[in-house]
């Protein structure tokens, strides 16, 4: 039997934070969203943004992207309550705005987040996420990415694709599914015994 995909309690946002209004997102959204799961996990995963429904109701639901990134990791044998999930963008954009300085705005609360969690291993879905990464390339690309682990404030880090991208082209899982078994390997070499 298969096991049932499990929605992870959110965290609220550090007091003061949960007024942001350093970037126009803060006009768009209904409020900030600071991150989900264990927060004393060591694996800590970035998405690039909440979900509307995040934004809307504030609530556990469990959305496309949850259900892919928790087959992936099941199938890489990763246990969810190893996981804590954030986001480099903290707000829903709900349309048009400037992604550079949204970014930029963001990533104090990302670098925030790393000194609080202090998690083993950082692991990066997506183009979004992988951009700031390497703020002197002029593109940036997990195909490229994926694989190979750098350094971001002295922690591990690597990128797959996104989520929703796996589940709009399923030839796609087989790939997801092995750069999670990396940041496995990643993961237990570097932990404490």
């Amino acid at each position: 039997m298969d096991q049932p995909f499990i929605v992870l309690p959110e965290e609220q946002a550090p007091e003061g934070i949960e007024h942001c209004e350093l970037c126009q997102l803060s006009k768009q959204r209904t409020r900030v969203i600071w991150g989900e799961g264990n927060p004393k996990a060591p694996l800590m995963m970035i998405l690039d943004n909440p979900g509307a429904r995040e934004d809307q109701q504030g609530k556990p639901f469990l959305c496309g992207t949850r259900e892919t990134l928790q087959l992936g990791m099941r199938e890489a044998g990763i246990d969810v309550n190893a996981v804590y999930v954030t986001y480099l963008l903290k707000c829903r954009p709900l349309r048009a705005y400037n992604k550079p300085v949204a970014r930029a705005a963001c990533l104090p609360h990302l670098h925030l987040h790393l000194l609080q969690k202090q998690p083993l291993v950082l692991f990066g879905f997506g183009n979004v996420v992988a951009k700031p990464y390497f703020p002197d390339k002029e593109s940036v690309s997990v195909k490229e990415l994926r694989g190979s682990w750098c350094k971001f404030q002295g922690t591990p880090i690597s990128f797959s694709y996104h989520p929703l991208a796996v589940r709009r082209r399923p030839n796609l899982l087989r790939i997801f599914v092995d750069d999670l078994r990396g940041l496995k390997e990643k993961w237990k070499k570097i932990s404490p015994r």
